[in-house]
């Protein structure tokens, strides 16, 4: 039995062109390889089927082909006209026709602000083959998800990207104050003093943390504010904002959603914001199914 493993697909191609041409200087020049190159290895197929497979023609220069050579010729051109066929064909995604499941890594206010975008738009991008789940992201979602195939793309900040993912930019994002309407404070601009007195409500993705992004600024600052609610969720905060005296400091996008009713204000120190990512294992980089939604995902951003 010949063990696959250890057949250099090359001597196949040179077998397959000394069989048609069954003489070995002909085949050399088609192969744009030496005589003896090509004699060398019509040695070693001779080993690998047991076979003479070219037989020296009694009369002139040529050869004659073996029983099991011309057994061999037609099976043979035509694996490697297959094989020909699946290395030069371009991989090929149709969300219109084609069967796919997508699963994104995200963040709620990735969800909420990009995730929704997506599905509104989705009838325009892909038809009813096309699934998409969402599933919560980890500060640091392991790469191992990636290569079993539980996750195709990553959405979220520079900090929860892994540097050995490939990763393409969606949008920059800033930090906004926002109150309930009818806010007892007012709707004066925010000094920092008012906004350290003022309570806090703050989104601790991990959970339980009462000391964030925003608390990092504040004590360069020699400063402090008072986070009276902790919260795991993005979107939960504006339903307690309208429903409370506290106050927030939320990406703007997410504030947009409710502008109607929310305000919104400058915060009062300067505090850098956040770029949105959409990231992948580097093995997905030339898949086209998932560059098709990298694209989708990117133009829906551009809105």
């Amino acid at each position: 039995m010949i063990d696959l493993r250890g057949i250099d697909l090359n001597l196949l191609v040179s077998l397959d062109v000394l069989l048609a041409e069954a003489n070995v200087t002909r085949a050399a020049e088609r192969l744009h390889l030496t005589q003896p190159a090509v004699s060398t290895q019509l040695a070693r197929l001779r080993d690998m089927f047991g076979d003479p497979l070219l037989i020296p023609a009694q009369h002139g220069r040529g050869m004659t082909r073996s029983a099991r050579a011309v057994e061999l010729m037609e099976p043979l051109n035509a694996v490697l006209k297959q094989l020909e066929t699946v290395v030069r064909r371009q991989p090929e995604f149709d969300p219109f026709t084609d069967s796919h499941r997508f699963t994104i890594a995200a963040s709620d206010q990735a969800v909420a602000v990009l995730g929704l975008r997506l599905m509104e738009a989705w009838p325009e991008h892909a038809g009813p083959g096309v699934q998409l789940a969402f599933v919560a992201a980890e500060q640091s979602t392991p790469m191992e998800r990636f290569e079993r195939g539980e996750v195709d793309l990553l959405l979220g900040s520079e900090r929860m990207v892994s540097p050995a993912m490939k990763a393409r930019r969606l949008y920059n994002e800033r930090f906004i104050v926002v109150q309930r309407k009818g806010h007892p404070r007012g709707a004066a601009p925010l000094d920092l003093d008012t906004y350290c007195a003022l309570d806090h409500v703050l989104v601790s993705t991990s959970g339980g943390s009462f000391f964030g992004f925003v608390d990092e600024h504040l004590e360069a600052l020699g400063r402090a504010r008072r986070v009276a609610l902790s919260v795991q969720h993005f979107t939960l905060v504006p339903d307690v904002l309208m429903r409370t005296n506290y106050v927030s400091t939320l990406p703007s996008r997410v504030v947009e959603r409710h502008a109607g009713q929310l305000d919104a204000f400058e915060l009062p120190f300067e505090a850098g914001g956040f770029t949105m990512f959409a990231a992948w294992h580097p093995r997905s980089d030339a898949d086209p199914a998932n560059m098709w939604l990298r694209d989708t995902l990117a133009k829906v951003a551009a809105r």
